[in-house]
């Protein structure tokens, strides 16, 4: 029988089972013993069972605790070094992020990432949909050699919502430097890789990887079909995959998916269908940003969800694609390539960059992207302000002050609405 398997050594729980009985034993013989107390009014006996109670309420409180501290470090063995009521707080935590909006978050690139890392604390409700059109570093060589989708991308999302072991996330980014074949491989590429080699499936090497790392959310790639970005730049030249284009550095005039009918992942269309709000960017606007967008049935689809669309803008222009663009050019852009009802709200940072940055950044080719808020409002987007981003050697948003500015936007219009369903009630 699995009863007897509780008496087999090791087990940690007897010790508690004798130590509660033995203090649930002296309540009784306490309560057995208060109403003759309290027939004979013997107060030396009176002042013993209270003294006995205590005991043995102390006996049962030390017994239960450390009996539920057996059960949750079984299910739980993360939380073996750690405090019942900190678990438990860490549980309600875990409660109210799970009743928390659910967000889509659509990009690629470092920006993805970074931004995930800020979602994540204020809710579980993610699903984070990766742009698959990599053709740089390790992934490009992956998506070429083995004719699989990129996996770069979709491992630093991975990372970024990982709830694990702070070594399991740098094994998963740890580069290779040296070795034929390997130089320049990261191990979380290789590993995605390996499962979707050994599932036969991509989608399902990256479930499996989100197990291993046990993540806040979804990470799914746009399509599960090879697709390639296709640039045509103002001086009528055309350039074909993503680090080529970038390579150009010119003024792009339109940006195409090759093929042009590629369909979606389904569970990408199923997250943006219940989606609360839906998050494009940070990051580059033709190489990061616009690829998810020009997957018609995405686009479709987005048009179609009342959730709240916001586009996080660059603090910095990149150079050749956007050099000298403003606020209002990279909306333009989007609009131009998808449609104006794409978006809802701009978030924009107000801090000013460092003018040694500045100048760092304009070697490059970079400058600071004009805010040139008031004609994206006559637009007709709203624009959400803050300085949102962190300055460390390079300008980066930072990932909590920007998420902030996006939920409590997000809870200020649903109270409204919620006030206008009850005057109309």
């Amino acid at each position: 029988m699995n009863f007897f398997k509780w008496l087999y050594p090791g087990m940690g729980v007897k010790r508690w089972v004798f130590l509660c009985s033995l203090g649930l034993s002296l309540l009784v013989l306490v309560a057995l013993g208060a109403v003759k107390n309290i027939a004979h009014s013997n107060l030396l006996l009176a002042s013993f069972a209270t003294a006995v109670l205590i005991i043995g309420v102390f006996l049962v409180i030390v017994a239960v605790k450390n009996m539920l501290r057996t059960f949750v470090r079984a299910l739980m063995p993360r939380a073996k070094n750690e405090e019942l009521v900190d678990i438990v707080y860490q549980n309600r935590n875990e409660r109210v992020l799970e009743r928390a909006p659910r967000v889509v978050v659509m990009g690629g690139g470092t920006g993805l990432s970074v931004l995930l890392q800020g979602v994540k604390k204020f809710t579980t409700n993610i699903t984070a949909v990766v742009t698959v059109t990599d053709t740089g570093g390790s992934s490009g060589r992956l998506r070429d050699e083995l004719d699989m989708l990129p996996p770069g991308d979709i491992r630093s999302c991975l990372v970024a919502l990982a709830d694990q072991e702070p070594l399991m996330g740098k094994l998963f980014q740890y580069r290779f430097e040296q070795g034929d074949g390997l130089k320049g491989h990261s191990f979380g590429n290789l590993f995605i890789t390996a499962l979707s080699k050994v599932t036969g499936d991509f989608d399902q090497a990256i479930k499996e990887s989100s197990k291993v790392l046990a993540i806040r959310g979804r990470v799914i790639p746009t399509c599960l079909d090879k697709v390639t970005l296709v640039a045509e730049f103002e001086d009528g030249t055309i350039s074909e995959g993503e680090t080529n284009i970038t390579d150009e550095c010119k003024k792009i005039r339109e940006l195409k998916l090759k093929p042009s009918d590629v369909k979606a992942s389904p569970e990408a269309l199923d997250a943006i269908e219940n989606a609360d709000i839906i998050i494009y960017g940070p990051g580059s606007l033709y190489t990061s940003v616009l690829p998810n967008l020009l997957v018609e049935d995405i686009q479709q689809k987005i048009l179609e969800s009342d959730a709240y669309k916001v586009y996080i803008a660059n603090v910095m222009t990149q150079p050749g694609e956007t050099e000298r663009f403003s606020l209002y050019d990279h909306v333009r852009v989007i609009v131009e390539h998808t449609s104006k009802d794409l978006i809802d709200s701009c978030v924009v940072n107000t801090r000013e960059v460092p003018s040694d940055l500045v100048k760092h950044y304009e070697k490059q080719g970079a400058s600071p992207v004009d805010l040139d808020i008031e004609r994206v409002i006559e637009e007709g987007y709203e624009v959400l302000t803050g300085e949102v981003i962190q300055v460390d050697g390079q300008v980066r948003h930072h990932s909590e002050k920007l998420c902030q500015v996006i939920f409590e936007r997000f809870e200020e219009i649903r109270n409204q609405n919620d006030k206008q369903v009850a005057r109309v009630s």
